[in-house]
């Protein structure tokens, strides 16, 4: 929804759209622009009476009090969609496989475009994240069971895929508008495409980063935010909401230092996702966690690094036992979470791979409500996932 509210009520975290004189007069680059520093709202004060707010795409101004200490983002949500899932995991595959298949290919020339110096083709990114969104929408098991399968690596980016599915998914589980999924999706598959600007000994680095060269790949967000500044067709807001998945709700992340109200639902969202997605990933250095320590962590961290009513929201929407996850059972016999259970989440539905004596299986069977000791970190065991569901 569209206001005019006083320049006097404005907080951060809001989306301002319109002002009440032209754009051409004022300093601000971009017509449209997230709120989220001093300067901005001290440009606004010297040029403005009045500007108009949408909330669709940020916070209200009477959902961001200033200096609260009990503010949440989720307080900024003001519009909540139902969605049910009405097909089945295995029913919704194929055209999640089709999405997957799709969206792969749109990243791989949306990289070669970057690398060669070209235009991104915004329609066919916006086909792809489409695609991806109404699979969600429907069941989000599938998509979810993809992006766990697919392998990933720093230079080719494949993780921005599972980061973009997570982010959608997330926003489904929170009830957020269609279109705020779209959003979603788009931030999650481009928000870190600078990456690809930076030196490549960096990003395949087993060594610790040195400080200098820990600075240059914070640099990764710069490259992002000018690469989806050059790019027509994107939402207008893109560009900003890219630079926030670094911040941290305390103020110790980066590139600004912004604070809680500040980062906004989606920039908080970004950054939770990013971080238990990058926790979770196979890597060529540190340590590759199983999701349930990973949560534990993120849990851990509520109300200092990230906002801590949405951690638990998130908590909710992954479950102890996320979907794609490789699982020992109390039998002993290992397997892969491919659906999650609504009314008892401590059981989901889990295809078991190998046996009690940790061969593989003939043929696979499916539990329906599985008793699981404990989830396994990805690539402890040899499981081909392609044969299963690629």
């Amino acid at each position: 929804m569209k206001k005019f509210v006083s320049v006097n009520e404005l907080s951060f975290g809001v989306y301002v759209t319109q002002l009440d004189r032209p754009w051409t007069e004022t300093p601000f680059v971009f017509q449209g622009f997230l709120l989220n520093s001093e300067a901005q709202l001290a440009t606004l004060h010297k040029f403005c009476k009045s500007v108009c707010i949408d909330t669709e795409k940020g916070a209200d101004v009477k959902s961001t009090p200033a200096g609260s200490g009990t503010f949440t983002v989720l307080q900024s949500i003001r519009q909540k969609v139902t969605y049910e899932e009405k097909i089945e995991v295995n029913v919704e595959l194929p055209a999640a496989r089709e999405a997957h298949i799709k969206t792969t290919a749109v990243l791989t020339d949306v990289f070669g475009s970057i690398q060669s110096g070209k235009a991104l083709d915004a329609p066919r990114i916006q086909g792809a994240v489409t695609s991806m969104t109404e699979s969600v929408v429907r069941n989000p098991d599938a998509m979810l069971l993809l992006a766990r399968m697919k392998e990933k690596d720093a230079k080719t980016l494949d993780r921005a895929m599972s980061v973009s599915i997570y982010m959608i998914t997330f926003g489904r589980f929170l009830s957020l508008p269609r279109e705020q999924l779209h959003v979603l999706g788009l931030l999650g598959l481009l928000q870190d495409v600078g990456k690809l600007r930076l030196p490549d000994e960096l990003l395949y680095k087993t060594d610790p980063l040195s400080p200098l060269e820990i600075a240059v790949c914070k640099k990764h967000l710069q490259h992002s935010i000018a690469i989806l500044k050059e790019t027509t067709g994107l939402p207008e807001e893109l560009p900003a909401l890219a630079a926030l998945h670094h911040e941290r709700v305390d103020g110790s992340g980066y590139p600004m230092g912004l604070k809680g109200p500040q980062i906004g639902l989606v920039g908080c969202i970004a950054g939770l996702v990013d971080s238990f997605d990058a926790m979770t990933e196979s890597k060529p250095y540190g340590e590759t966690m199983p999701p349930a320590r990973a949560l534990k962590l993120l849990y851990d961290e509520r109300n200092t690094k990230y906002d801590g009513p949405l951690v638990e929201q998130f908590i909710q929407c992954i479950g102890t036992y996320p979907v794609g996850a490789i699982v020992e059972l109390h039998s002993g016999e290992i397997g892969i979470v491919i659906a999650r259970n609504p009314r008892m989440k401590l059981y989901p539905r889990v295809m078991v791979i190998y046996d009690v004596h940790k061969k593989p299986l003939k043929a696979t069977k499916i539990i329906q409500e599985a008793g699981i000791k404990r989830t396994l970190p990805k690539g402890s065991v040899e499981i081909d996932t392609a044969k299963y569901f690629l």
